[in-house]
């Protein structure tokens, strides 16, 4: 089941997310989110008007959310989102699903393209979205630090209108 999420999954949220951060390089962000951070983020993307959704079935399997790219008016139709699924969910389609609902919220908002950050170090998450639409749009060598080396940033781009 996919539905939007609450303030009450913050702490489910954060078990989820924080292991990705402190153990792998598919984000390069060093610093674990709190329940509190990640509830602030659910309120300010939905009152927004942007999204924030989880995917559930006998526990959290995985989150999708977007935001406008880069602040100012001229990048207001073009959004960049996060993706991330438990070990559990992968290979299930839940990935495909949250971003079907992800990009149909942003269509149905007036957005234009979605785009995918994409660390350089994650050859399933750029794979993923290019199985979804995604093109290879730029690299950014070492865009990103983390433990203790550089790590290029892939651009990924998929017009939704």
């Amino acid at each position: 089941m996919i539905r939007p999420a609450l303030v009450t999954d913050a702490e489910a949220l954060a078990a989820l997310w924080n292991p990705w951060i402190r153990d792998t390089a598919i984000t390069f962000n060093p610093v674990e989110k709190t329940a509190a951070e990640i509830a602030a983020m659910i309120c300010d993307r939905q009152a927004a008007g942007h999204g924030f959704w989880v995917a559930e079935d006998a526990g959290l399997l995985g989150f999708v959310s977007y935001a406008q790219f880069r602040g100012g008016l001229g990048y207001a139709t073009c959004m960049e989102h996060s993706v991330i699924l438990s070990p559990a969910a992968r290979g299930r389609g839940v990935g495909r699903a949250l971003m079907q609902v992800m990009e149909a919220h942003a269509r149905a908002k007036g957005a234009h393209q979605m785009i995918a950050g994409v660390s350089g170090e994650n050859p399933e998450g750029r794979a993923f979205h290019a199985r979804i639409g995604y093109a290879e749009i730029a690299i950014i060598p070492q865009a990103g630090y983390k433990f203790g080396r550089f790590m290029d940033l892939v651009l990924m781009q998929k017009f939704l209108t």
